[in-house]
């Protein structure tokens, strides 16, 4: 696919179609990074890490416990 770099005020732009951002996994106001590789430039999804309380959400507060046998106490492990 091709496309043409464009002025956009003092910078510059491109548009990206829609179906090349869905094949991509990204979406419109999705943050992403901008790194050169030797001419190309590469733009990929920036990764976001959820905060506590979505972590939280997701959980659902089902606990499970579980036991481990880690053997019996060797050197300083004895008390």
């Amino acid at each position: 696919m091709t496309t043409k770099i464009k002025s956009w005020g003092n910078s510059c732009g491109i548009r990206i179609p829609a179906s090349v951002l869905e094949d991509a996994g990204m979406k419109v106001e999705d943050e992403i990074d901008i790194r050169i590789d030797g001419s190309d430039i590469v733009l990929s999804k920036k990764v976001r890490h959820k905060s506590l309380e979505e972590r939280m959400a997701a959980y659902g507060g089902k606990l499970r416990l579980m036991k481990y046998d880690w053997g019996e106490p060797k050197g300083r492990e004895m008390w």
